[in-house]
């Protein structure tokens, strides 16, 4: 429920791309739809009647003026009427998500706007789809083009972009080698299956891959059939919005743009099958593969191989084939980069907690899945999560460009805060950076090590709401650690390279050690840490030290314990340490 603590949180530290203000002092505002259609299409927002927001204001109590709305008991009786009617084409609110709330003495309507289901997308108004849907952007609501709309129908069916007949495109547009190499595979994996000894065309019309039109009798390739083993002309001719390219910026030499791609050159057929194929090996090559033995097997393979192998398939399943845009992959000496073209049918939280899976290519999935790639029951996205938890690397970020129309994954293979990131945050703001919250020096990190930082991309690093993350952005900003580059309703932090305060430029180590019992500066750095934060345990002790192991933390640990300023307890399944008294 929204109460006034939650509103005035939003006002002062929430994102503007998700929260709207209208005056509305005698009647509900018209614009109040088109921001609930934008909302409902895109992440979700809060409406607030009855609040005008003044924003060349730098001061908050300046910046937003509240208006008493009068009769508001009835503007909330109107606003159910008209969301009831044939006004909008879905209602997907619930009463819990539209209140009054008093605010200063005024009376304020509030509407908590959740994101459509994509079965109910696209949500519009006056009855017409192409020219009453709408989006949300860095510069608010915009009218959704005829092909975004087109988009959103046809993500509404659980049937799949990918089975289309294709008119005209016949089995002479299949590449035989993709085909024959795939079907080895396929044999390989279910060597018993039925489908083994059936001839090309009717293996694919089995797969999805080929259909006969009913009313002509005629057959067709269908799209997931060209797309995953066509010719390449015949791809290209068909589908000549969408390109495929690998490009690998690693281990570079002075001035080497990349030192491996693979793009359309003539060298290859240029079918989606071929693609991931020759691109699988260039991914893993260079990632460690432990020996292991079962019986007189050799298994190399580890959840690292397998992760890589489940973001190229969930590429190639969830992009929308039928807008322009580039299936990418770059890999670097800090990871990698997975984009494809459309939107993400699922919100990203949904995705992060697995279990879920709606794929825009059923058919390519069923294809891939059938040779050992790719999962459909919604466990894919958090195998990888789980394979880069155990690597303790930084968190796998998905996000989306709604305006581009693109879907991008990184993997980074850096942790979450490496040594040299720790030692540069130090030298940089010096003895305050030590004093920061936990989540303010994984903020700098992250700024750091990704160039800029963003409340969304904070998110899935952190699992805290977004105006908490507001506030701790806001935070440094006035610590003038971070610098802000608002883009409209959107902000993004960079690090504030020219900080300067000579109070907390002083050198750590030249400090003298007030408290007895600090040793040297790896204990002063853990003691300042936990009276800051109000414990530490042995992991931090690695993230903000030159320590590289546990053995060495828990004997830096055990010394301050000796010295009976540390204290160790126990916190769950763990051991934290705090100061002692």
């Amino acid at each position: 429920m929204i109460n006034k603590t939650i509103i005035m949180e939003a006002l002062r530290y929430g994102e503007k791309i998700d929260l709207e203000c209208k005056r509305a002092e005698n009647k509900l505002p018209g614009s109040i739809w088109e921001t609930y259609s934008a909302f409902a299409n895109t992440d979700g927002g809060l409406i607030l009647l009855g609040v005008e927001e003044h924003p060349n204001e730098k001061d908050f109590s300046e910046r937003f003026t509240f208006l008493n709305i009068p009769n508001a008991e009835q503007r909330v009786k109107d606003f159910w009427n008209t969301i009831n009617s044939e006004k909008v084409s879905a209602n997907i609110l619930v009463d819990s998500n539209v209140g009054l709330c008093n605010i200063n003495g005024n009376t304020i309507l509030w509407i908590e706007v959740p994101r459509a289901d994509y079965k109910q997308k696209p949500v519009y108004i006056n009855g017409n789809p192409l020219k009453g849907s709408y989006k949300r952007n860095h510069e608010g609501d915009y009218h959704c083009t005829e092909e975004e709309v087109k988009a959103m129908l046809r993500d509404a069916s659980d049937s799949g972009n990918d089975g289309g007949l294709l008119d005209g495109y016949t089995m002479d547009d299949i590449d035989l080698n993709s085909l024959r190499s795939y079907r080895i595979e396929f044999e390989h994996q279910n060597p018993a299956h039925i489908w083994n000894g059936i001839e090309d065309r009717e293996f694919l019309k089995n797969m999805g891959g080929y259909a006969v039109d009913r009313a002509t009798g005629k057959g067709w390739l269908t799209a997931a059939g060209l797309l995953m083993f066509g010719k390449g002309i015949s791809v290209r001719e068909r589908f000549d919005n969408i390109r495929m390219d690998y490009i690998d910026e690693s281990n570079l030499m002075t001035g080497e743009r990349w030192s491996d791609r693979l793009t359309y050159d003539g060298l290859w057929e240029n079918n989606l099958y071929n693609f991931v194929r020759q691109v699988m090996p260039k991914l893993v090559s260079g990632l460690k593969r432990p020996f292991r033995l079962e019986g007189m097997v050799r298994i190399d393979d580890t959840s690292v191989h397998k992760a890589i192998r489940e973001a190229v398939v969930n590429m190639v399943i969830h992009s929308d084939y039928l807008i322009n845009g580039v299936l990418k992959i770059i890999k670097t000496d800090k990871g990698f980069l997975f984009s494809n073209p459309g939107n993400l049918k699922l919100p990203v939280q949904a995705i992060y907690e697995g279990g879920h899976s709606v794929a825009r290519n059923p058919r390519i999935q069923t294809m891939f899945r059938m040779i050992g790639l790719g999962d459909n029951i919604g466990s894919g996205f958090p195998a990888i999560l789980n394979a880069w938890h155990e690597e303790n690397w930084r968190k796998p970020d998905l996000s989306q460009n709604e305006e581009l129309h693109q879907v991008e994954l990184r993997l980074w293979m850096i942790s979450l805060m490496p040594e040299e990131c720790s030692e540069y945050l130090q030298k940089l703001f010096g003895a305050a950076y030590l004093h920061l919250k936990r989540e303010e020096q994984i903020i700098l990190g992250t700024a750091y090590l990704e160039n800029e930082v963003t409340n969304s991309r904070l998110q899935s690093i952190l699992d805290v709401h977004s105006i908490e993350i507001g506030h701790f952005l806001s935070e440094l900003v006035d610590k003038e650690m971070l610098t802000n580059n608002r883009k409209g309703r959107w902000t993004s932090y960079r690090l504030n390279e020219g900080y300067r305060n000579e109070n907390e430029q002083l050198d750590l180590f030249d400090m003298p050690y007030e408290v007895p019992g600090l040793k040297n500066d790896t204990d002063r750095i853990i003691y300042d840490y936990i009276k800051s934060n109000g414990f530490i345990t042995t992991r931090q002790i690695l993230n903000i030290t030159k320590i590289t192991t546990t053995a060495g933390a828990s004997v830096a640990l055990n010394r301050m314990i000796d010295a009976g300023l540390v204290e160790k307890v126990r916190h769950g399944r763990h051991f934290i340490y705090q100061l002692k008294n």
